[in-house]
């Protein structure tokens, strides 16, 4: 049996909630993705252009800093990456997790909340941050069936 781990990032706890959901379902660990500056509610001001969302969405090699790097994924063969979808890609704090570790040889299952889009192109825009891993999309506000899915994907 793989060892799994779901690894999550989470601005108003939507994401989070839907993180400890999936953890249980798959026997899996769980691990808060953490930005070194939390977010303000200001921060996460979608319409203003200058919040700092906007700022680091509208530049894609932004890497905003993690508040640790002590997830132990070399323990890991399934790690479940969730995040809420900004701007149709994941933030790119997910790009700062996935380029803070080796994923090499690990199967990675993304997951997502969104107030309304798909994953737009937030596959294509993490592959660059975890080459050497097998990403899979998975779902986007999943139902409590399709965590049961998400789970079995191993």
């Amino acid at each position: 049996m793989s060892k799994k781990l779901v690894a999550y990032f989470s601005a108003s706890g939507n994401t989070a909630n839907l993180a400890k959901k999936l953890a249980e379902a798959a026997g899996a660990d769980l691990y808060e993705i953490r930005p070194a500056v939390p977010y303000t509610a200001d921060d996460l001001n979608w319409q203003n252009k200058k919040s700092r969302s906007s700022i680091e969405m509208s530049d894609h090699s932004s890497r905003p800093a993690l508040a640790d790097k002590n997830a132990d994924i070399a323990a890991y063969d399934t790690i479940y990456v969730g995040f809420p979808v900004w701007w149709y890609i994941a933030p790119t704090i997910i790009n700062s997790f996935l380029e803070s570790y080796d994923f090499s040889g690990k199967k990675i299952v993304l997951f997502a909340t969104s107030g309304g889009s798909g994953f737009g192109k937030a596959v294509d825009n993490l592959r660059s941050s975890a080459p050497d891993a097998q990403i899979t999309e998975g779902n986007v506000n999943p139902s409590a069936k399709d965590i049961k899915a998400l789970a079995a994907l191993v």
